[in-house]
């Protein structure tokens, strides 16, 4: 359920502000973004888990959060990071 180490850094160079930037809120929302989408394909095989989805409820919550404080400091970092995760807002 946990993505990759490699996968993560892939996700992280791709969303770095900067060299060496693993806390602007684009690369915890593309991280995030991949463990929901892991999550769901986990739930999906085994319905049953329902401690798996009260953290998937959380991890949402948590990239809510995130998304409304950058679109609130900077809209256009905003509108680019949703365009390019194909987030639904």
């Amino acid at each position: 359920m946990a993505i990759s180490k490699t996968r993560k850094n892939e996700l992280i160079k791709q969303f770095a502000r900067h060299e060496g930037d693993t806390g602007s809120p684009e690369v915890q929302i593309s991280v995030l973004t991949e463990e929901i989408t892991l999550l769901n394909a986990h739930l999906k095989e085994n319905k049953k888990d329902h401690h798996s989805h009260v953290g998937l409820l959380k991890k949402i919550g948590h990239r809510r959060n995130l998304l409304s404080y950058l679109r609130n400091k900077d809209v256009s970092r905003y509108r680019d990071l949703i365009k390019a995760l194909g987030l639904r807002r």
